[in-house]
């Protein structure tokens, strides 16, 4: 490794050991990573200077924060609505009526888990990404007893198996717009690596979930079963869609065909007697309803709108055109279209649900002031992370880093392919971001080693969607939800494993993929 690549790396191994290891919150691990990170890239990397030098080191900073706090913005317009939801939940009573009728479905919390983080959460996923399933999610879990970690960590990992074609298909735009390769080409490729290793993830959620409940004495049968029903229940629709429909549909699919076949052939299990008893329920009466579509009703609106939103291609086109742009000394720019982004669904689920709910005005009030006194130290570990990311972009830190570790990989690249995606999702945030960022090298890589580009470009999407499940702000919003601000440590503890177990697995399915196409 050269020295610059040695250098361009620092700030990644300062953000793991401070966080995993000195067990720092994710705000002073960002602070301080971000205060190493600026003066190696401006001793290090010439930024402001080499780089950008007609811009200036004030300047070429004062960008790269200006990216930062604008994406901070974009996040927090998700995490506020979806806080907001879940303080008004608490307050109403509401989160207790969803709690039981939830649990009503089986006596075995871990069915009802398998409900949240997999089906659930994957179809969040597809509809809206952008961290809004598991700021849904680990709010949920926790609601029904499992521990404030676990509920981020599983949630985190659950749904990552949908997150290359997460928000109808989004990240494989820029892979479209790089590439040349039509979303079906590219859907095929990234879907096959999830379609034969997503059972992992499953496997490794459901393994946390069990021990979280491993002080109950209750868990008497066996889970793997159905565990291994619900991933294939998600999966082979997964790759039938991925394979012969294209990218918009496969995570939404999957999660709808699987939730709704699990829970008819558990329920049919339930009255042959099989493996789990259906527990009691209360008897269905007007009430009874009533009050399960007034308490539900901020999740069912989101979900209707999201699915308006993105399902019917003229609404889709009206809400997508209206954005909100800027560009800063022509090289830092920033983009949101706020009438087709997940956070204004779920401001109006959250205010829309509470007049279904007949909240008062004391309880919206209350629930909006929570969210707000949450958020404050959230805000500044965003905006820390994202600083140092965009920094290590623009000084070219992850350029460097990324082709230090091409060349010394040779024939083996395609084992370390999809880590590429996944370094990319734990810079940026974002699968999409990523693929917008390596999906141009991993190309150029593929020419330059001989190696099929379909192939690469597939791992590509695959370890971004890896990655997803270590970021650092993913982390902290999906920490921020269950009130675990200043123990991000702990979820990335969790994680970190997964991702690495994922993302190698990943490497050596690309291995053998790369030398059965050339």
């Amino acid at each position: 490794m050269t020295t610059k690549a040695a250098l361009a790396i620092l700030p990644i191994i300062n953000i793991l050991i401070i966080m995993l290891v000195v067990r720092w919150s994710a705000a002073r691990a960002g602070v301080v990573s971000l205060f190493v990170t600026i003066l190696l890239a401006w001793l290090g990397f010439g930024y402001g200077s080499d780089v950008y030098g007609d811009i200036g080191t004030i300047q070429a900073m004062g960008g790269a924060f200006s990216e930062a706090i604008f994406t901070a913005a974009t996040i927090l317009w998700i995490l506020f609505p979806a806080l907001c939801i879940h303080h008004l939940q608490v307050h109403t009573g509401a989160i207790n009526t969803v709690r039981s009728k939830t649990a009503s479905l089986s006596k075995d919390p871990r069915i009802v888990a398998l409900l949240i983080f997999w089906f659930f959460a994957l179809f969040g996923e597809g509809l809206a990404g952008f961290g809004t399933p598991v700021a849904l999610t680990a709010p949920f879990l926790v609601s029904i007893g499992f521990r404030p970690v676990d509920s981020v960590a599983v949630a985190l990992i659950g749904h990552s198996v949908g997150v290359s074609f997460g928000a109808v298909g989004t990240p494989i735009l820029p892979q479209i717009a790089s590439t040349g390769f039509e979303g079906l080409e590219l859907a095929r490729a990234t879907g096959f690596y999830h379609a034969i290793l997503g059972w992992v993830m499953l496997f490794i959620a459901m393994f946390m979930v069990t021990k979280s409940l491993e002080d109950r004495k209750d868990m008497t049968s066996s889970i793997w079963g159905w565990t291994t029903l619900a991933g294939a229940l998600f999966l082979i629709p997964f790759f039938v869609i991925s394979r012969w429909v294209g990218p918009e549909l496969p995570t939404l699919g999957g999660a709808v065909f699987g939730g709704l076949g699990f829970v008819m052939i558990f329920r049919f299990a339930c009255r042959k007697n099989m493996s789990f008893e259906k527990a009691p329920s209360p008897g269905r009466t007007t009430e009874t309803s009533v009050s399960l579509y007034r308490v539900t009703a901020p999740y069912w609106i989101l979900v209707s709108l999201i699915m308006l939103t993105r399902l019917i291609p003229p609404v889709k086109d009206v809400l997508s055109s209206f954005a909100w742009e800027w560009v800063l000394l022509d090289t830092f720019r920033g983009r949101i279209e706020p009438l087709y982004h997940p956070g204004t669904m779920l401001y109006l689920g959250f205010l829309t649900g509470g007049f279904l709910q007949r909240a008062t005005l004391s309880d919206v009030k209350a629930a909006m002031a929570q969210a707000i006194g949450k958020l404050l130290p959230v805000t500044i570990a965003l905006i820390a992370m994202l600083s140092l990311s965009r920094i290590m972009i623009h000084a070219g830190m992850i350029d460097i880093l990324s082709t230090a570790t091409a060349n010394a990989a040779g024939e083996l690249w395609p084992v370390f392919s999809p880590l590429i995606g996944a370094l990319g999702t734990f810079v940026t945030g974002s699968a999409t971001a990523s693929n917008i960022l390596f999906t141009d090298f991993q190309q150029t890589v593929a020419w330059n080693l001989g190696l099929p580009v379909l192939t690469m470009v597939g791992a590509q999407g695959f370890g971004a969607a890896a990655g997803n499940i270590i970021c650092p702000h993913n982390i902290i919003a999906g920490g921020a939800t269950v009130g675990l601000t200043g123990q991000e440590g702990k979820i990335l503890g969790k994680t970190i494993m997964a991702c690495a177990i994922y993302s190698t697995l990943g490497g050596f399915v690309t291995l053998w993929l790369s030398r059965c196409t050339i």
